[in-house]
């Protein structure tokens, strides 16, 4: 399904349908062959793709957000953000952005910015699991600096919604969008140290969460089981439809089976509560507005014009 989506700039005002339709008309179909190929081999690198977009935009240094500063590597005179707590062990997907950078240099080299690749292959990962289409606004450029501290800073499923709020509200966006991005947990999997506090210790009672759907909490005990060597062990985020992007997340949650404690906190919430259960009635309202919240994120601290650089290797400044 295709959705156009035409919003005016959050930050920046330089990023075009058509930016890259005459310098690299190839590029989607570059992309989306790579993403397609990566999927055939790892069924979990789709959500991975689509996670590594939203954790380079949530990180704004210097007022730079989606600038590929995620992508960048550890060196002598440079922190990167890879080894900041939430992003450790733990994001993935970075080979494919090699390959699709490899690719374009060899069709249109200095073209094409590593920022642009990752926003184009989330939007890729998202439609190829069956998820919306929409179209991306390009002409992002590289940053050249990394922050691992503002890194750390990331939204976590452990704090508050009014906390998770307060970190989109300040990237520019609303308190509906953390709802709406909040279904990107319809596919992928999390490691077993995001939620083990609902199974055997929530809040410190104890005790497992009392919300927790029984069938999924004696289901999850079984997959993490209350050691320590168990944390890194997967569950899905949906269960019933894993490596389809539907709106399955949101029944899920109106039933008490969010894995995650932030997902379950949407019901908290009148305005959350609201969203999260027209989306489970409504596919297609979840979809369109998906793709609306993906565009705005998109344009979080977007580098343009001469700002930056258009980096030759995604994981290196040039």
């Amino acid at each position: 399904m295709f959705w156009l989506v035409i919003l005016s700039p959050l930050v920046c005002c330089q990023l075009y349908y058509n930016f890259y339709d005459t310098t690299c008309p190839n590029l989607t179909r570059i992309v989306r062959d790579n993403v397609w190929s990566a999927m055939t081999k790892d069924t979990r690198i789709a959500a991975s793709l689509l996670r590594l977009h939203f954790h380079d935009c949530f990180v704004i240094f210097n007022y730079f957000g989606c600038d590929a500063s995620v992508l960048l590597d550890d060196t002598d005179t440079l922190k990167g953000e890879k080894n900041a707590l939430p992003n450790k062990n733990s994001i993935r997907g970075f080979e494919v952005i090699d390959t699709i950078k490899s690719a374009l240099e060899k069709t249109c080299p200095s073209t094409v910015s590593c920022a642009d690749i990752l926003t184009l292959a989330a939007r890729e990962a998202v439609y190829l699991s069956k998820g919306p289409f929409w179209s991306v606004p390009l002409g992002r450029r590289d940053g050249t600096t990394a922050s691992e501290s503002e890194a750390n800073n990331l939204p976590s499923p452990f704090e508050p919604l009014e906390n998770i709020t307060a970190k989109f509200v300040s990237k520019g966006l609303e308190k509906k969008d953390v709802a709406i991005l909040s279904g990107a947990h319809t596919f992928g999997f999390a490691q077993c140290s995001t939620f083990k506090p609902r199974l055997f210790d929530f809040d410190g009672s104890g005790k497992s969460d009392p919300t927790l759907d029984a069938s999924l909490l004696e289901n999850l005990q079984k997959q993490c089981p209350n050691q320590v060597d168990s944390d890194t062990n997967l569950a899905p985020l949906d269960a019933v439809t894993t490596n389809t992007f539907d709106n399955m997340y949101y029944k899920n949650v109106v039933n008490n089976s969010g894995l995650l404690e932030s997902d379950q906190a949407l019901l908290g919430d009148s305005t959350t509560a609201s969203l999260v259960n027209n989306y489970s009635k409504w596919p297609n309202l979840f979809f369109r507005d998906f793709a609306v919240s993906m565009e705005k994120m998109g344009r979080i601290g977007a580098l343009t014009g001469q700002q930056g650089q258009i980096r030759t290797n995604c994981r290196v400044v040039n």
